[in-house]
């Protein structure tokens, strides 16, 4: 596996698109003017707990190299205000795929019922009107369910075809149901701290399948096996890796040594000498836990590259669109890099909800429009759902959250949402134009996921303040009470629970 990601030049080819906006008013004709004939492709590349900084085109971080998604860059659009309407995975990506703040789900937390709300569409139903085909490669998360007959299971929310597994944290070499069962009865050491991992087969549809093999690269394979297989129709394909998700010194053999990185025994809570490395591993103080995830980063972007090289090589690049990003903040147990933005995974400060994210779209898809290559506007993933669906030619449902971005991409023009709004239960956070609200209820998370966490209320100008360092909330009283009203109004009108008081600040 040694790609680079290739790009020719694209050929213009005169197409008439439309791509609808809300209540079907016609966007400004220098853009799009017709039904995209065909329709476009569509990839959506997911990361698991990539740093921010974790990527070489913005330049944040010294060590990183990622030569495939720079190209996805040069050739798309960065969004340097990207961000996850939660800090962790199967709330994120709930509301990817709906649109929708997931807390309409019921989701607030790990836990809930996921995608059971027939209520709310997922992306992939709502493709399948205009005949698209569906595919979902990799790792899904959405509710508590481990069953392959509700709606959280990809066949049952849209997809045509599924390889991939449940649950949040899979082992990246062993795919055996029943090293799963023999592992369980080994784990009560780390089980009483929470700690789990998935050894499972992997699903192909609705059969179970031992595998052997790097996750990564199974993913990638049949990410391009599907490209090749279905050019027949438009086809939606969302590949979701489990890299970087802990535990990143999960690498094959010659990949360790490829990276001079010493080979650490398996999963063994049992084992003495694996407590005393683990415990040390997520410190961090570890002498190697950047390298691992350096070395997990590697074969992350070779595995893009390979991916969009395969588009390329039957001629589909110039009629597909590409979204790549991070399901939330990376984290720091895995030694993931945020760069200059305060905490990671897990919390509501900028280093664990913003997040990179490009998004290609063709030329021919744009009438010779120019595509802003760098936008530093406040986004959201939730504004992927309704993006997509004006580039297949649907309408979004109005039940949604999420903002096309294309007049944005294209034209400049302002996104009309007042606000992002976040609550975990034990955190909330407000994000009106320069100004962040950030209240923390409970700092239970902070020991046992090392992560920066203060009790109380915060104000930041997260504009000349990106780092979260200065406390605004005394100067500023008029923003707090503005930008708290406007939680409490999203609270009643999502239903959600009432937040209680903060706690007094205080230092962790």
């Amino acid at each position: 596996m040694h790609s680079t990601l290739t790009i020719k030049p694209l050929m213009i080819v005169m197409f008439s698109i439309t791509f609808l906006v809300s209540a079907c008013e016609q966007l400004d004709d220098k853009t799009v003017d017709a039904a995209l004939s065909p329709a476009p492709n569509i990839v959506v590349i997911v990361a698991d707990d990539q740093g921010y900084a974790d990527v070489s085109y913005k330049n944040l971080a010294d060590d990183v190299n990622t030569p495939n998604i720079d190209k996805l860059a040069a050739i798309g659009t960065d969004f340097t205000q990207a961000y996850v309407p939660s800090p962790i995975c199967s709330t994120s990506r709930t509301s990817l795929i709906t649109g929708s703040y997931s807390q309409r789900l019921g989701m607030y937390w790990y836990g809930g019922k996921g995608l059971e709300n027939p209520e709310f569409q997922t992306l992939a139903e709502k493709l399948k009107e205009a005949n698209y085909t569906t595919g979902y490669i990799g790792k899904y998360h959405y509710g508590n369910s481990k069953k392959s007959i509700d709606r959280n299971f990809p066949l049952h929310h849209g997809f045509d075809y599924f390889y991939g597994f449940e649950g949040g944290r899979k082992h990246y070499l062993i795919h055996n149901d029943a090293k799963e069962k023999a592992f369980n009865k080994t784990r009560n050491s780390l089980k009483a701290k929470g700690e789990s991992l998935t050894m499972g087969s992997v699903w192909v549809n609705h059969k179970k399948v031992k595998q052997n093999g790097f996750s990564t690269e199974l993913i990638e394979k049949q990410a391009t096996e599907f490209i090749r297989n279905n050019q027949s129709s438009p086809f939606y394909l969302q590949v979701s890796f489990n890299a970087l998700h802990n535990f990143t010194h999960q690498l094959p053999d010659e990949y360790l040594a490829k990276h001079k990185l010493p080979k650490r025994m398996d999963w063994e809570p049992n084992n003495e000498s694996f407590r005393q490395w683990y415990v040390a591993a997520r410190a961090p103080n570890n002498e190697y836990g950047r390298e691992y995830y350096l070395g997990q980063l590697y074969y992350l972007d070779q595995a893009i590259g390979e991916i969009v090289n395969e588009l390329e090589k039957n001629n589909l690049l110039e009629n597909t669109i590409i979204v790549y990003l991070s399901d939330n903040g990376g984290s720091t147990p895995i030694y993931a890099n945020n760069g200059r933005f305060r905490g990671s995974k897990y919390t509501l400060y900028e280093g664990g909800i913003r997040v990179p994210m490009i998004v290609y779209i063709p030329e021919e898809f744009r009438h010779n429009t120019t595509m802003n290559r760098r936008i530093d506007d406040v986004v959201s993933t939730m504004d992927i759902y309704p993006t997509l669906l004006q580039a297949a030619g649907l309408q979004a449902p109005e039940n949604i959250d999420g903002e096309s971005l294309v007049e944005l991409m294209l034209n400049n023009s302002p996104m009309s949402r007042e606000a992002l709004v976040w609550d975990t239960g034990h955190e909330i956070a407000v994000r009106k134009g320069r100004w962040k609200y950030h209240a923390v209820y409970d700092d239970y998370y902070a020991e046992k996921q090392m992560v920066d966490l203060e009790l109380g209320e915060f104000l930041y100008d997260v504009e000349s303040d990106p780092e979260e360092s200065i406390n605004l909330i005394e100067q500023y009283p008029d923003i707090v009470v503005t930008l708290k009203s406007i939680h409490q109004q999203w609270s009643l009108r999502n239903k959600h629970r009432p937040s209680r008081e903060p706690k007094k600040a205080r230092n962790l």
